[in-house]
């Protein structure tokens, strides 16, 4: 008796000790599943002194001025050679939010940069021997991957200071608790570029579309959708923007989490599969409409970047706005003094703005925008020769004094107020390494920035759009905006980088194609 006793306490225990161990592997499973999300946490990493000195190292020897810049090109069945080209802002310096995925059998673990501005996977390889940025980065190795296969075939992904070449492998890829098979990825076996060298990151995980993906690649997130690893084709970027806090955020894959924002999203139609690009209207600053983008600008939703890049004209009137500090562009106030009234003669005449450049034979009018004509204006004294820099300035300098002007006007000024006005602007303009810097105790008496996007206001604080680079008495502050000159078709362009997307959750739809934006939580 006391024996059956016994056993059936033994048995009830084990029968408890089972329920208890099923309820547990149902909320690990239930957590991990979690309505068919897959998430991925974000590490946020400070904006480092010699990260930033590394990069104006790099922009020294970059063949462009335009130091974050980077150039992307379009497959050429996209449109002609002219239309392939678009420059996008890819400085990898500047990202401060990482994720963790695992490449290979049993996973071999690398920290990445999720970039929606680019398309294709790359990573160190461990084949890679000649670039000292390598050894300092996690490395994949095929041979120690059981479900490996070998592609071969050479990639390189061209940026503005250098590329990453390599060649194709392919391999299982994990993001969060899901394994997608058979991913086609770049293993770099060349990372001469500075950047790659003193970033946080091992490599990129893009997730735009495949039309820019270097070698046709299947992106990442295509293959998720097409394995049924999601329950629906979106994901969404969550970025906390609370310095006190170590959690940097989130990206859920397959849906949105109604607890990363408030109020309801809005939406905009993708514009064109290959960025996340949409139509955006005007940029306000201080709730004073610009006019530059009245007549509609486009937009570029990028994970990859801090920053918020947008043509030379609207950021200089920024850059005046917050105080910031360029470089005197000498060439604008010549245009100033030599044309200055002439330019607003002719705005008051109402003649057409884009043409009053080519009216006063700085720039040729060719239906579509103005073109150098490489007036003779400024000799180098030592060779006789005319700079070629300045030629190539005169253009676009007058067509920004036109719209610096055609703006004052509408606000009622006089001339003589517009006239200092853009002579201020001049001395804004930004530096050619591309950022300027702020009085960090002044920016609480910055004005507010706004876009315009799809009929809604979008408001930016000058402590969301300042980045600040230390701390303490050290520490300094630098404009969130840079230049960036888009000419038609595809631009004016502008690129909203985490500088924005951390105010507002980002919503990526490829099944509807849009991209949505709503308060973030």
């Amino acid at each position: 008796m006391a024996e059956n006793q016994v056993n059936m306490g033994t048995n009830m225990k084990a029968v408890l000790l089972s329920l208890f161990l099923l309820t547990l592997l149902f909320s690990l499973v239930t957590s991990a599943s979690n309505n068919g999300f897959v998430r991925i946490g974000l590490k946020k990493m400070k904006l480092d002194k010699n990260n930033r000195l590394a990069s104006q190292l790099e922009s020294k020897d970059a063949i462009s001025l335009k130091a974050s810049i980077r150039k992307y090109r379009f497959p050429h069945n996209l449109g002609d050679s002219e239309d392939a080209d678009i420059v996008v802002l890819k400085n990898y310096l500047d990202a401060q939010y990482y994720g963790e995925i695992g490449i290979g059998t049993p996973p071999q673990n690398f920290t990445v940069i999720f970039d929606t501005g680019s398309a294709n996977l790359w990573v160190p390889s461990a084949k890679c021997y000649f670039s000292v940025a390598c050894f300092f980065h996690a490395r994949y190795k095929s041979s120690e991957s059981s479900t490996y296969r070998k592609n071969g075939t050479s990639a390189a992904i061209q940026y503005g200071t250098g590329a990453i070449s390599g060649f194709f492998s392919c391999d299982n890829v994990k993001v969060g608790d899901r394994v997608i098979m058979n991913q086609d990825f770049i293993e770099a076996t060349r990372e001469p570029s500075l950047t790659f060298l003193v970033g946080k990151f091992d490599g990129i995980l893009g997730l735009g579309f495949q039309e820019i993906a270097v070698g046709n690649a299947v992106p990442v997130w295509d293959n998720m959708v097409e394995q049924g690893l999601v329950q629906e084709p979106v994901f969404s970027f969550w970025l906390n923007r609370n310095a006190e806090e170590e959690e940097g955020g989130e990206i859920v894959f397959g849906g949105v989490d109604p607890n990363h924002y408030k109020g309801e999203h809005t939406y905009v139609p993708v514009k064109q599969k290959g960025y996340w690009q949409f139509d955006m209207g005007d940029v306000l600053i201080d709730d004073k409409p610009t006019g530059y983008c009245a007549g509609g600008c486009s937009a570029i939703a990028d994970s990859g970047t801090s920053l918020l890049a947008g043509p030379t004209t609207v950021i200089t009137m920024i850059n005046h706005a917050i105080g910031a500090s360029g470089v005197v562009s000498q060439q604008c106030k010549a245009i100033v003094e030599q044309y200055g009234q002439t330019i607003i003669d002719l705005l008051l005449a109402e003649a057409n703005p884009k043409k009053i450049c080519s009216q006063i034979g700085l720039c040729f009018f060719d239906g579509s925008r103005g073109v150098s004509m490489g007036i003779e204006t400024v000799v180098d004294e030592s060779s006789g020769k005319v700079s070629s820099g300045i030629r190539d300035a005169m253009c676009p300098a007058c067509e920004m004094a036109v719209a610096w002007m055609q703006n004052q006007i509408k606000q009622n000024q006089t001339q003589d107020r517009i006239l200092d006005y853009v002579n201020e602007l001049c001395d804004r303009m930004p530096s050619p390494m591309g950022e300027s810097a702020v009085d960090c105790g002044h920016i609480s008496s910055m004005p507010g920035v706004s876009f315009t996007i799809g009929g809604k206001i979008f408001d930016l604080a000058p402590e969301e759009y300042i980045l600040k680079v230390g701390e303490g008495p050290a520490a300094q502050c630098i404009s969130g905006f840079i230049a960036l000159d888009v000419p038609p078709p595809r631009g004016p362009l502008w690129i909203l980088g985490d500088v924005f997307m951390g105010r507002y959750h980002t919503v990526f739809d490829s099944g509807k194609l849009r991209v949505g934006f709503a308060e973030a939580a």
